[in-house]
């Protein structure tokens, strides 16, 4: 039994297609099933159900399944760990970051990256359900995300800082004045809003239900860069995270006037894993860079 077979097992049983596994991990379909029932020759019992039209895990597939992920996480625990020690700060650091998230890093990345050479960072903008699944996979060592409103039991969340959902305008805006903006105010102006999907737009969705004929909603983008880019050249208002506006001088975030609205930025990580040293060198840099200590209030 190999590590490969067991990764080509999880993938194919995470999918229930052996063309679509076969892709993923770049290789061809045969290839695949020839690994597939190598490995359920080795066991001596069928791990797939196959017909022309479906495919499903056996008995023993559903049994094999969880094993196969835990070997596999064992694996890659260990191959960290003896990296780390004979390497020190090298290697790749996978990091998973929301939309949203993107303009709190930029510090912490820049010195991160001068700090350990060694290290290569691979940072993955995602919406925070797809880097949740990806953090499962393994396929990211973290990930930097907003609390989610239900928790998981395989993921811990780990504070940073506290947060509202905030209406986003130019400072010369005619609301830009108010403390906070009623919904009713929102209605009344045009806007440009986070693609569903989003964290944020969850949030925004549980008090004010958009669609795609709403006649005040001018664009729907993936992208807070650009989202706030076309939020500075008009006067057009969004709703985001107040984080989200570091280092735009020319926006201001107003505060969203809804029941419950607070929102906690937190580093998630797969309970009872190995954390890589690089790892929790740039969670520690990242909460002690100037753009943490600021929304904490640790900084004035």
């Amino acid at each position: 039994m190999e590590l490969r077979q067991l990764k080509y097992f999880i993938r194919t049983a995470e999918t229930l297609n052996f063309s679509e596994a076969a892709r993923s991990l770049y290789i061809t379909q045969s290839t695949l099933s020839q690994q597939i029932r190598t490995l359920e020759d080795e066991l001596g019992s069928p791990l797939f159900i196959r017909d022309s039209h479906s495919v499903a895990l056996t008995e023993s597939g559903e049994r094999m399944l969880p094993l196969a992920r835990q070997t596999v996480i064992d694996a890659e625990t260990c191959r960290s760990q003896i990296r780390d020690l004979q390497e020190g700060l090298s290697g790749t650091l996978n990091i998973g970051a929301t939309y949203s998230f993107s303009p709190i890093l930029t510090e912490t990345i820049n010195d991160f990256i001068n700090r350990y050479p060694g290290v290569k960072l691979n940072i993955t903008n995602r919406s925070m359900e797809e880097l949740m699944e990806m953090l499962r996979r393994r396929e990211v060592d973290f990930v930097l995300a907003f609390k989610p409103d239900l928790q998981s039991d395989e993921i811990e969340s780990r504070s940073l800082f506290d947060d509202h959902l905030s209406v986003i305008m130019r400072t010369d805006h005619p609301l830009a004045d108010m403390k906070s903006i009623r919904l009713d105010d929102i209605r009344r102006n045009r806007l440009v809003l986070p693609a569903k999907g989003l964290q944020a737009r969850n949030v925004i969705d549980r008090y004010l239900a958009f669609s795609s004929s709403d006649s005040n909603v001018s664009l729907e983008i993936n992208g807070v860069y650009s989202l706030l880019d076309v939020v500075e050249k008009s006067n057009l208002l969004t709703i985001l995270s107040g984080a989200t506006i570091r280092n735009r001088e020319r926006l201001k975030a107003i505060p969203l006037d809804v029941p419950d609205n607070q929102m906690q930025g937190c580093v998630h990580v797969l309970k009872k894993t190995y954390q890589k040293r690089s790892s929790e060198a740039f969670i520690k840099m990242l909460r002690e860079s100037l753009a943490i200590m600021e929304l904490s209030g640790k900084w004035d």
